[in-house]
């Protein structure tokens, strides 16, 4: 099946109402912010500035209404890097307006097992995202329209089985 011209970054550009991610790894060690988490795992203080480019974006979305949101799919224990993501990144990231849910499949098994990591916009525009095994960005992949439906039941049964991130964190947090 033949994939789509658009870039992610148009689908950012161009969404009207909701952006929804799945995540599924429990490393991104190499892919964006890796100074901040090495100084996350040296023990240092976030920096004020961490996530800021970002943030305002999330924030020029979600003044107009727009909803962002993602689930994340995980274990526990934590690897070094969801302590990072979840404790630097979803915190400083909630105050754009991004919404963030846990699927914790460390009693129970995967609903969507072999599902990849996606961005799903307007329910009409997916893209799915590649990582090498040592949770290195390989690049984003627009798929066909044809593939919508089947990446909105993806997106149905996250939600369905996640609970709000706040209310995990208090339970969980590492």
């Amino acid at each position: 099946m033949a994939t789509s011209s658009r870039t992610l970054g148009d689908l950012f550009d161009t969404f009207e109402r909701e952006a929804f991610r799945l995540e599924t790894l429990d490393d991104y060690s190499r892919s964006g912010n890796v100074e901040a988490y090495h100084a996350f795992l040296a023990g240092k203080p976030q920096p004020d500035d961490y996530n800021a480019g970002w943030i305002e974006e999330l924030r020029s979305h979600t003044a107009k209404r727009k909803r962002i949101y993602r689930v994340h799919i995980l274990r526990r224990p934590l690897s070094d890097y969801l302590r990072f993501e979840l404790g630097w990144g979803y915190q400083r990231n909630m105050s754009g307006g991004e919404e963030f849910f846990i699927l914790d499949i460390t009693e129970r098994s995967n609903p969507l097992e072999n599902v990849p990591d996606f961005w799903f916009f307007d329910s009409d525009s997916v893209a799915t995202m590649n990582y090498d095994g040592t949770g290195k960005f390989l690049g984003a992949e627009v798929l066909s329209p044809e593939r919508t439906a089947e990446f909105a039941r993806f997106r149905d049964v996250a939600l369905a089985q996640a609970e709000p991130f706040t209310e995990w964190w208090v339970k969980y947090r590492a």
